[in-house]
């Protein structure tokens, strides 16, 4: 009787990463079929939601795995094409954007296709975290890195996809020198797990992971399992104090976490109220507009099974399987036994 074989789709952005993807697709199809897969490749078309549509088409369809070539924005298509389903395929990355920033926390090959899908024959996966926002039109959305807002974190919605693939990462910084000066606070309620905050700040980010906006240490103790966000509340606009966060952030010391102008709060549920309606108060989502405030957070604890480079992962930024690790530690303490006792009788 003929055995089926596991199915993986892959679902790539063709523009994405300076094109990267149109000259790799044979290798990584290839490569999959080499772990044992059944591997198919749909190209990402200029239709909205492209990404998101192929990930519902292919899980419908039974697929067991899907491989995903793109920035954070189809990263993000595909999460959320897959996140409202009961039975949901695993899930693989190769990214090929500007940032990268949910590549770079789970440390995947940045801008190699093909070392990056090497990374499911390691058979490393993690049961991660995925975000759910409500915004004001009561759409539900999902993220998988990090949900902001603030005049700065409109940066990577506000900056035309020609330039991200032209020039990259010296577009946003173009971008963000240009909207820096010009960041105001707002009046905002923030409702958290243990907790009310009333007062005004400049931007907000609820965080999955440790890596936002090429920074990978922005919320420095952010794990992908725990069930938790990192909430970070900017309490100032005063240009040379947000240099001076930024300058934190950037040599990674974490002295930020406990800066004056700023709140730093774990949570599995947020909620912001703009207490004042000067302008709207815009939604980020992995890097793509999400909506409008008031927006409900809520933490889907371990809910895609994604490959991960487990190896190259501080074991800070997760906690794994624990009835496994804790198999694995009996396992490591029965094998040093055992080879005491044989060193033993020679």
């Amino acid at each position: 009787m003929k055995e089926n074989k596991r199915r993986a789709r892959l679902i790539y952005n063709p523009s994405s990463g300076q094109e990267i993807m149109k000259k790799n697709v044979a290798d990584v199809l290839e490569k999959l079929e080499s772990f044992g897969y059944e591997a198919s490749a749909f190209q990402t078309k200029i239709d909205s939601k492209s990404a998101e549509k192929e990930a519902k088409r292919a899980t419908l369809a039974g697929f067991d795995l899907i491989v995903v070539a793109g920035g954070d924005g189809t990263i993000n298509e595909v999460v959320s094409g897959i996140a409202e389903f009961k039975k949901r395929p695993q899930l693989a990355i190769i990214p090929t954007g500007t940032t990268n920033d949910f590549a770079r926390a789970l440390k995947i090959p940045r801008n190699n296709p093909v070392a990056a899908v090497e990374i499911i024959g390691k058979h490393q996966t993690l049961n991660i975290d995925v975000g759910q926002a409500i915004t004001a039109d009561k759409e539900s959305k999902f993220f998988i890195n990090i949900a902001a807002g603030g005049a700065l974190t409109e940066l990577t919605y506000s900056v035309p996809s020609n330039l991200k693939t032209m020039f990259g990462y010296l577009a946003y910084l173009s971008k963000g020198a240009e909207l820096l000066p010009r960041v105001k606070s707002e009046k905002v309620r923030v409702k958290y797990d243990d907790g009310i905050f009333e007062g005004k700040i400049s931007m907000f980010f609820v965080a999955l992971t440790n890596s936002v906006g090429g920074f990978e240490k922005i919320a420095p103790d952010a794990k992908l399992d725990d069930g938790q966000f990192t909430l970070i509340l900017v309490k100032t606009d005063d240009f040379f104090s947000l240099l001076a966060l930024l300058g934190m952030v950037a040599n990674g010391s974490g002295k930020h976490v406990n800066d004056i102008n700023v709140e730093y709060i774990k949570s599995s549920h947020i909620e912001i109220e703009p207490l004042e309606r000067k302008r709207p108060t815009l939604i980020n989502l992995d890097g793509e507009f999400g909506g409008e405030a008031p927006v409900k957070f809520k933490n889907l604890k371990n809910h895609i099974e994604m490959f991960v480079n487990l190896d190259e992962i501080n074991d800070e930024h997760y906690i794994g399987d624990e009835e496994s690790l804790a198999l694995e530690a009996v396992a490591q303490k029965f094998a040093k036994e055992a080879g005491r006792v044989q060193n033993e009788t020679l």
